[in-house]
């Protein structure tokens, strides 16, 4: 109990002379900046960095104090109460992935719908603003809040750089940019543009995809891994005998030493298991 009792108080000594320096705010500005991308690849748009932090803190809490009232342990509840910090972090991701895999399977259709809309004699504000009604359903409300923004500025370039920000996705980047190029420079293969880039997405969202299934498997069982020891030592918290155990110091020690090496083998095998993301060209 006394190393507990250390190591809060060292914490609170580290905490203190951090707000004696101030952080460079280019380093807050960036992690708010990663914050806020992550939030609208989720499509969270409506949750801000404030409301992020104030879940994560939540959840710290909850479960440290399940924890505690379980095991009596404050070391335990301690470490359990930072995974439990880490949730909303995962379920952002989660639902970054799966939006992520989801708009790859769409972006060809709407290709498609700008190439024949474009072939029928619309403009290409009229095509896109087209997309918020007959588009693919999980990508409409961005398009009609493009055609709110272009009716009410009448301004493409302002109004397609408001639906980047808004769909925050790295091909919706690339068909962008080809619009803006295409624009910008003029000319009439639009259309033969717009079906080649349909035929590479399809073909990248497929290859991708099989990749993805043949390593989604690899990564599940190695976080499987990963978990299973926390379960077990959760369960094993419930008797006095293993609480008494790990409050000397050496099971302190065994402990943190548990943390550090999850971590580390948790991110070796996100790095060696993850697929390279896809860069956005317009940032």
């Amino acid at each position: 109990m006394s190393l507990v009792y250390g190591l809060l108080l060292g914490l609170g000594f580290l905490l203190i002379w951090q707000a004696c320096w101030s952080e460079p705010v280019k380093r807050k500005q960036a992690r708010k900046h990663r914050i806020e991308s992550l939030l609208l690849h989720a499509g969270l748009h409506k949750v801000t960095v404030g409301g992020f932090v104030s879940a994560t803190v939540i959840c710290f809490l909850v479960v440290a104090v399940i924890v505690f009232v379980m095991t009596l342990s404050p070391l335990i509840a301690l470490i359990f109460g930072t995974f439990g910090g880490t949730l909303p972090l995962l379920v952002v991701r989660w639902r970054a992935a799966k939006r992520a895999v989801a708009l790859r399977e769409q972006w060809p259709d709407v290709v498609d719908h700008l190439r024949s809309a474009i072939r029928a004699g619309l403009s290409l504000p009229e095509a896109l603003i087209q997309l918020g009604t007959q588009g693919p359903e999980p990508l409409r409300p961005a398009f009609v809040d493009f055609g709110l923004d272009y009716r009410a500025t009448s301004r493409f370039d302002e109004a397609i750089e408001r639906l980047r920000h808004r769909l925050a996705d790295p091909v919706a980047d690339k068909i962008i940019a080809a619009l803006m190029i295409t624009r910008d420079v003029g000319g009439s293969d639009l259309g033969e543009m717009l079906g080649t880039l349909g035929g590479f997405l399809r073909d990248s969202a497929r290859t991708r995809g099989e990749l993805e299934a043949r390593q989604s498997w690899t990564v599940n069982a190695a976080r499987l891994a990963v978990a299973a020891p926390w379960v077990i030592l959760l369960l094993m918290s419930t008797q006095r005998q293993a609480v008494e155990a790990y409050s000397t110091l050496s099971g302190a020690m065994v402990l943190l030493a548990g943390v550090a090496i999850s971590f580390i083998c948790y991110r070796v095998m996100l790095g060696i298991g993850s697929l390279p993301s896809e860069e956005r060209i317009l940032k």
